[in-house]
């Protein structure tokens, strides 16, 4: 990469160009949440739970801390909402991210089910920068995957991240 200005690849445009679109993704993601929380209701199977996770939760777009922690936190409820959900973070794994040419960055991520029926996981996939700061969070499903296999989906990015990123399972719920 070469140095753009004194400041090197950072400097001049590409920070607020950064900044704009993150922005951007905060009001989209505030306003898709709301959407989706008016329309759940008590009547969802798990599956549409994941569902309505996976879109809400599409993507953290913003640098402020706050707004990281409010979409992590709706993230951590909506998983909370999967009926008879439990917990297994240690059976999914993420591949390494892969930037794409329009900056966004996906990962596939690997479900295996342990269980000896065929079940679902909702995985919450945590995109930190060089620091370890979080800076994306998505949710995404692997449906259906048999007893004692595993399954893949692409968890990705809905803006350009900064250089190198770093993918983690932040959690991730079989039902």
């Amino acid at each position: 990469m070469t140095p753009r200005g004194p400041g090197g690849p950072r400097a001049g445009g590409t920070t607020a160009r950064h900044r704009r679109r993150r922005a951007a993704g905060a009001a989209a993601l505030a306003l898709g949440l709301s959407a989706v929380l008016a329309g759940c209701s008590d009547y969802d199977s798990p599956s549409d739970t994941a569902r309505k996770a996976e879109s809400a939760v599409g993507s953290i777009a913003s640098e402020a801390s706050g707004a990281v922690e409010s979409a992590t936190a709706e993230a951590g409820r909506r998983l909370d909402d999967i009926q008879d959900g439990i917990d297994v973070k240690n059976d999914v794994t993420t591949g390494p991210p892969v930037t794409e040419s329009d900056g966004r960055v996906r990962t596939e991520v690997t479900a295996r089910n342990t269980d000896d029926s065929t079940r679902s996981f909702a995985v919450q996939v945590d995109f930190r920068d060089a620091d370890g700061q979080l800076i994306d969070t998505v949710i995404v499903t692997v449906d259906h995957v048999q007893p004692g296999h595993s399954a893949t989906a692409t968890a990705r990015s809905t803006h350009d991240l900064p250089a190198e990123p770093r993918t983690e399972v932040a959690r991730a719920v079989r039902y």
